[in-house]
């Protein structure tokens, strides 16, 4: 069995949660809350795949571009909760209108 047999599985896992994350997007069009979750779901996966990268190649440089994506993640949600509480003061309503 080749060394890097069981990191394949955890990149496995990445890919369906990357999907998850597309399909909580492309499903959600009303719910501007899920549709920042789904995002988040999706920059989480990406992480968890530099990690296992990182961890196959035996490189400590992925691990800690990871510990940088979680905290820009961090601060990227707190801002985005921020506009929506401003925007529901606004409009009453965090719905999302296409016309």
């Amino acid at each position: 069995m080749p060394p890097h047999e069981p990191h394949i599985n955890f990149m496995n896992i990445s890919l369906f949660l990357f999907l998850i994350g597309i399909l909580g997007f492309v499903l959600n069009k009303k719910n501007i809350i899920l549709m920042l979750i789904s995002i988040e779901i999706m920059l989480l996966a990406v992480t968890f795949l530099i990690v296992v990268s990182s961890i196959s190649f035996d490189d400590i440089l992925g691990q800690t571009y990871a510990i940088y994506i979680i905290s820009i993640a961090g601060a990227e949600s707190a801002i985005g909760l921020a506009i929506l509480v401003a925007f529901y003061r606004l409009r009453g309503s965090i719905a999302i209108e296409y016309k």
